[in-house]
């Protein structure tokens, strides 16, 4: 059995990002821009757009942050495909707490 191993040795920073009804899209310092399903972050998914729109970046560029969502993206999840690792029972709870404050 093989297994594939791969090491980002320099992790390019976070430039911009653009968030629509569907889908994340990052614009990173190396000149790609990667864009993921945004079912793939249920919270962001289930925010409004100025929820969505209220991010700022952390760790020099190397992730992107939404406070009032308490949620954290790494640009490193973003290149390797990880969606979010977010138990189901932990996002009912975030929703459920949602509901109740609306």
């Amino acid at each position: 059995m093989t297994s594939l191993t791969i090491e980002l040795l320099e992790i390019p920073k976070i430039q911009n990002l653009n968030i629509t009804d569907d889908t994340l899209s990052v614009d990173l310092s190396d000149g790609r821009t990667i864009s993921v399903p945004l079912a793939w972050y249920p919270r962001l998914l289930n925010a409004s757009e100025t929820e969505r729109n209220d991010w700022q970046t952390i760790g020099e560029g190397e992730g992107i942050h939404w406070e009032e969502l308490d949620e954290d993206i790494s640009t490193k999840n973003l290149i390797l495909g990880q969606p979010s690792g977010e138990s189901q029972k932990s996002f009912q709870k975030w929703l459920n707490n949602r509901i109740k404050t609306a």
